[in-house]
């Protein structure tokens, strides 16, 4: 019987990386990049508000062939093991407006680590470099995109769900309702449209209660 998509997986199938697992991660990332050599990261919600990096130019940008989605479960940022909450992903399919970092080649090596230990914490993303089109050229840019294959990963919830949930979860970082807000508003305060996370951001401003359930 398949899994209720409405329902996170068991707390026992939350497994944080290893240090060894996140580096193995990195080198493979990195194996193509050579000193001296700058380097991008795409951007498509948090890191738009709190990229926490030094970077040598921005830029916003589109990527084709995915687009922002809240189809990762976050049991520790964002919720907790009993009441997880749900984070952005990049989800195949459509396209996605966001900002790219160009980060300076000097700074890459520890950028990256710390890089890598916020969004590779439980191996959730694929790491993969993509194309990504600006007003000043393509550029080719680092992507987290989410594995469909990981047990964190929801698809298509309804989304008086997505209300329900967002409503109740709040984790290490804060509510899940403050995430989710602060990324629509940092969305159009660089002139990004997302009208599905504009539609999400009117319908938690305008809930006192919880929304509905899975059905």
């Amino acid at each position: 019987m398949a899994s209720d998509p409405c329902s996170p997986p068991h707390v026992s199938d939350f497994k944080p990386w290893t240090e060894v697992e996140r580096q193995d991660s990195l080198d493979a990332a990195l194996s193509h990049w050579q000193p001296g050599r700058d380097l991008w990261v795409f951007a498509y919600g948090s890191l738009i508000w709190r990229p926490e990096f030094d970077f040598a130019e921005r830029r916003l940008a589109t990527l084709r062939g995915h687009h922002r989605s809240l189809c990762l479960w976050s049991r520790v940022n964002r919720g907790t093991p009993e009441i997880p909450g749900l984070v952005f992903g990049l989800d195949r399919g459509g396209s996605c407006r966001g900002m790219t970092y160009r980060i300076a080649s000097s700074d890459i090596p520890v950028t990256f680590k710390t890089l890598w230990a916020r969004e590779m914490s439980t191996g959730a993303y694929h790491p993969r470099w993509l194309g990504c089109d600006t007003e000043d050229g393509p550029v080719s840019a680092l992507a987290f995109i989410i594995k469909r294959e990981s047990s964190g990963y929801v698809s298509a919830l309804p989304e008086d769900e997505l209300v329900r949930i967002i409503l109740r979860a709040s984790g290490k970082y804060g509510p899940c309702i403050d995430y989710v807000m602060q990324t629509a508003d940092a969305l159009k305060a660089v002139g990004i449209q997302d009208e599905r996370l504009a539609r999400l951001a009117t319908l938690l401003e305008s809930t006192t209660g919880q929304a509905g359930t899975c059905r």
